[in-house]
């Protein structure tokens, strides 16, 4: 762990296994945090805001993330293979937003911010008693920030955390997912070695222990919990928080739509349905509702199918995988039980829907999922309605524009989605409907480090990214000053 600008065991000595998602088997062990540490490393944080100067000190905040960025790219190659072991991405995802995209943004947009941010602001105060009223609106940093993070894009999403975090001022308690924590901890050595970062700015605790993890909901030094993850937990976070009056950031759980209108190009169909199966179905914005006009539907669906047998799963290490493994057994049995309970509920499903089991004798103990397409399903049903993070499609057919966008906003979510139009005018017009935080049109890509991203109603809280994200960090002040009338 780092806490207080050390690298150390938990006061117990205590450790938790860090295993393979591909094999079963344990990759090594990682110190694993008592009460005790975060109670540490919460006061670490509290006494580096208060007592450094690291809040006010944008010179050093923009010296300190250049050296943590040229860290990172010292170690890139190490990261990479660590991802593809601990998390069971394919190596081919880390060309994109599993590695590739946050290193080159995630720290930089943020820091260039630090000079380009309008920290302070004058109204126009008028005339008070006849004396001048000058009023300067500042921003200051939140405080102690609680980065609480997943286990399925663990470096995007830390990164994306710390940079806007760390730029603003705010130190932070970094609570990585006991499935992938070495991402973290590694981040927290490089800190440790190779920057300027201030004993207590940026403390990484890891721990399998939910009851330690909460306590960065309730301690009372903690100002800020920016959390990604399960609506469930976002929700159990702002219960635990309110009595303290936190501020939440919470980016959380999908269930977006891919609107296919009858003038799509077919071609691109499939395209955006296998797209789903990108990390085994394991993030937040993909669109696991295949929402297509009834005329597309025969000849896309069985393109589809014949798409989803083919796909490569197995090795996430091999060039060629395009599906891994997903990240536990745990998370398996909840793939696996959504399709059982979709088939209770009278769905077919045409390919997949259990374990994938075509794999070589290493991979025995791996938790593999075969890509799944179900089709037949009542649009309220639970399939078509729960996150399952597997690489599981829903297909619903619609008959006109209105039905299409009444099924895609119909969900308790409203994090992301897609549209394909032959029009870019009539794409972008259904596009504007969707009660959603993200949409792409044709193809139209959100992501980046200078995009707010975030969902409506149960997605989540708040925006992560974009100047949007910066501001997250980031509380008010509004100051006025009473001068005096000139002789």
């Amino acid at each position: 762990m780092l806490i207080d600008g050390k690298l150390c065991a938990s006061v117990d000595g205590a450790e938790f296994d860090n295993r393979s998602p591909a094999t079963g088997r344990v990759l090594g062990v990682t110190a694993a945090a008592s009460a005790a540490d975060m109670d540490r490393a919460i006061a670490a944080a509290r006494r580096a805001f208060d007592d450094t100067d690291w809040s006010t000190n944008r010179e050093l905040r923009k010296r300190c993330l250049a050296q943590l960025q040229s860290a990172l790219e010292s170690e890139k190659e190490d990261l990479r293979e660590e991802l593809v072991a601990e998390v069971g991405c394919p190596v081919m995802s880390t060309g994109d937003a599993q590695l590739e995209w946050p290193l080159a943004d995630s720290l930089r947009y943020p820091s260039r911010l630090i000079d380009e941010f309008d920290w302070e602001r004058t109204l126009d105060g008028g005339r008070l008693f006849g004396d001048r009223n000058v009023r300067t609106v500042v921003k200051e940093p939140v405080g102690v920030v609680a980065a609480i993070t997943p286990s399925n894009y663990p470096i995007e999403v830390i990164l994306n955390k710390l940079g806007p975090a760390l730029a603003t001022g705010n130190t932070v308690v970094l609570k990585p997912d006991p499935n992938t924590p070495w991402n973290a901890t590694r981040i927290g050595r490089l800190v440790a070695e190779q920057t300027d970062i201030p004993p207590g700015v940026l403390n990484v605790v890891p721990t399998p222990d939910n009851a330690v993890a909460g306590l960065l909901a309730t301690d009372p030094r903690v100002d800020l919990v920016s959390f990604t993850g399960s609506t469930a937990v976002g929700k159990q976070l702002m219960r635990d928080g309110a009595d303290t009056m936190k501020r939440m950031l919470l980016e959380l759980g999908g269930k977006s739509a891919l609107i296919v209108l009858d003038d799509a190009n077919p071609a691109h169909i499939v395209g955006g349905a296998v797209g789903v199966c990108v990390h085994a179905g394991q993030a937040c914005a993909l669109t696991t509702r295949l929402v297509i006009h009834e005329s597309l539907y025969p000849e896309a669906l069985a393109a589809i199918t014949a798409a989803y047998q083919a796909v490569p799963v197995g090795d996430p290490a091999l060039p060629g995988t395009f599906v891994g493994p997903v990240v536990s057994a745990a998370q398996k049995k909840r793939v696996l039980d959504a399709c059982d309970q979709a088939r209770r509920d009278g769905a077919e499903i045409l390919v997949g829907g259990d374990s994938f089991e075509d794999v070589p004798d290493y991979l025995a103990g791996g938790h593999f999922v075969q890509p799944t397409v179900i089709i037949g399903v009542d649009p309220r049903s639970a399939i078509a309605q729960q996150e399952i993070f597997g690489p599981v499609l829903v297909v619903l057919p619609f008959r006109d524009d209105e039905e299409a966008i009444r099924i895609a906003n119909d969900s308790a979510y409203g994090l992301a989605g897609a549209v394909l139009s032959g029009s870019l005018e009539r794409g972008t017009a259904v596009a504007r409907r969707i009660r959603t935080g993200s949409i792409g049109v044709n193809g139209g890509m959100f992501y980046g480090a200078d995009a707010p991203f975030g969902g409506y109603k149960s997605s989540g809280v708040g925006r992560q990214c974009g100047i949007e994200g910066f501001g997250q960090y980031l509380e008010t002040k509004t100051l006025a000053f009473r001068t005096p009338r000139q002789s």
